[in-house]
């Protein structure tokens, strides 16, 4: 299959489970709102979150997809299965003492991470919260091990497609409470914190079921040291200090957005929306690409190598540029067509359009940074984008602090957005500066264009939004507001790529013709 249908397959079942997602988000936003139960709910999803990102899909991912890729590749299937195992025994046992020890400390663990939780009701509930989702660790963690093992052997679907079985049964816990068993929002939240626990583990049971059918399944030992050990660590330790300042840079945000009521709530919902530009395309892209890069670069085929990072940024620049001009023009009536309804009101739509917005300008770094890590991820160095986005946080840190006071929530997103740029940045200079990246003139006129021909497409969406504005109003009916949006989203998608043909910056039978190849 060519890297573009494995893209487009990817970021299909990525588009899936965000609408999922979002389903799952406007319930929550009917039940939880964004008082103090939706503030201790999110605050307390992201502690789990935060070491998943950092054992599976930081560390794991990025340390052990060009190591067991180049052993498919140098050493055959069954060395492969032997390698797994071996680092996977590891994973196992690290996620088990932090799980047993973070449920023992939890009340102590949180106290610096959410220090605007004044009220001891808010705080309780947060760790109680946390205690119950935490062990959802385990069972995401396990899923992105087993996922990477997928994708390295070309078989996508199960792990892109078991967050939509998250999501379901999310949708499936909410529902009486939105249509019989009406109850408090912190019994809600408990609920659905509880649904999230048996989504974790429906998640787990999907991708291993797939690596069964796929006879990889690798047989769990007792943690022993050797040499691909050490070198998994190696390379692994860095990618945990890099997913660290990630998530320390999230968490920053967490803590300085927690002075305000209602603030982590709002960036919470804002953060869903431009996920889904995000996990279309650049998680998509990033899933893809790093097996594909690390088999060609341990195949010593550089120039396929190559081909592939060049198609990977084509694909990027043509979805996520779009992407952001729409949701910088279309952020109001998208944020409340979705979310304003019960607890979410018309003022909280304001407040997460605005957070929107700023979180928009800084998609196509996101999408970029999952483009150019990968150079670096499948030659094994996990070093230099570690120091990138430790200057990446320092800024978004500064920024936050600086613009809070003033901007509030907005301030952060701004911040978010800024230093995504400044870490893309980076990326691309080191990895052109190395031999390993390069846009000739056609392609910088070709990426030009495509800033251009988007900037065009979000102007003409702001102002016809603006003239229907009446269609897209509080308190218009919801089929009404609904037909209003896609029919602007349907206008943007066909001048977009009108433009975009007819310029001759993507020919749309030479894309389709991609799209076939093998």
């Amino acid at each position: 299959m060519s890297l573009y249908r494995n893209f487009l397959s990817v970021g299909a079942l990525t588009l899936l489970s965000r609408i999922a997602g979002f389903a799952r988000d406007a319930l929550m936003a009917a039940v939880l709102g964004t008082g103090p139960a939706a503030d201790a709910f999110f605050a307390a999803f992201r502690f789990p979150n935060l070491f998943r990102r950092l054992f599976a899909e930081g560390a794991f991912n990025t340390a052990f997809v060009p190591m067991f890729s180049g052993a498919l590749e140098q050493d055959g299937p069954d060395q492969a299965r032997l390698l797994a195992a071996r680092i996977m025994s590891w994973l196992v046992a690290a996620l088990v003492v932090v799980t047993i020890l973070a449920e023992i400390f939890m009340p102590t663990i949180l106290v610096p991470f959410v220090p605007g939780f004044d009220d001891p009701a808010k705080f309780e509930l947060t760790v109680l919260l946390t205690r119950i989702m935490f062990p959802y660790l385990m069972c995401m963690s396990l899923m992105a091990a087993y996922g990477a093992i997928l994708n390295s052997l070309g078989r996508f679907f199960a792990a892109a497609f078991a967050p939509v079985i998250l999501n379901i049964v999310n949708i499936s816990a909410m529902i009486p409470l939105v249509t019989f068993a009406v109850q408090a929002p912190a019994d809600a939240a408990v609920w659905v914190a509880i649904a999230t626990m048996f989504g974790g583990v429906a998640q787990l049971a999907l991708v291993y079921w797939s690596i069964r059918r796929a006879n990889f399944v690798p047989r769990f030992q007792w943690p022993r040291i050797d040499r691909e050990v050490r070198r998994f660590w190696t390379l692994a330790i860095p990618a945990i200090l890099t997913g660290g300042i990630t998530q320390i840079n999230l968490f920053v945000g967490t803590v300085i957005a927690s002075s305000a009521a209602g603030a982590i709530a709002i960036l919470n919902y804002a953060d869903r929306l431009y996920q889904l530009p995000l996990g279309i395309i650049g998680i998509a892209i990033g899933t893809v690409l790093l097996p594909e890069l690390s088999r060609h670069l341990k195949g010593n085929r550089a120039a396929e190598a190559r081909a592939s990072q060049d198609q990977a940024l084509l694909v990027s620049m043509l979805l996520s540029m779009p992407a952001a001009a729409a949701l910088v023009a279309l952020a109001e009536p998208i944020v409340r067509l979705l979310f304003e309804r019960g607890a979410f009101t018309e003022l909280a739509t304001i407040q997460t359009a605005n957070a929107l917005v700023a979180f928009a300008v800084g998609l196509p770094a996101y999408v970029l940074i999952r483009v150019l890590q990968p150079g670096y991820f499948a030659r094994e160095d996990t070093m230099t984008p570690t120091i990138f986005a430790g200057i990446s946080a320092a800024t978004n840190i500064g920024i936050s602090l600086l613009l809070f006071p003033s901007l509030l929530h907005v301030g952060i997103a701004i911040a978010t957005s800024v230093s995504a740029w400044l870490n893309a940045l980076l990326l691309a200079i080191f990895l052109a500066r190395r031999g390993h990246f390069a846009l000739t003139a056609s392609e910088w006129r070709r990426h030009l264009a495509i800033i251009i021909i988007a900037c065009l497409m979000g102007g003409a969406l702001y102002a016809l939004a603006q003239r229907g504005a009446g269609f897209l109003a509080s308190g218009q009916p919801l089929l009404m507001q609904a037909a209003a949006l896609a029919s602007l989203m349907l206008y943007g998608v066909v001048m977009y790529f009108v433009l975009v043909h007819f310029s001759r910056v993507q020919p749309l039978g030479l894309l389709l013709r991609r799209l076939r190849r093998t």
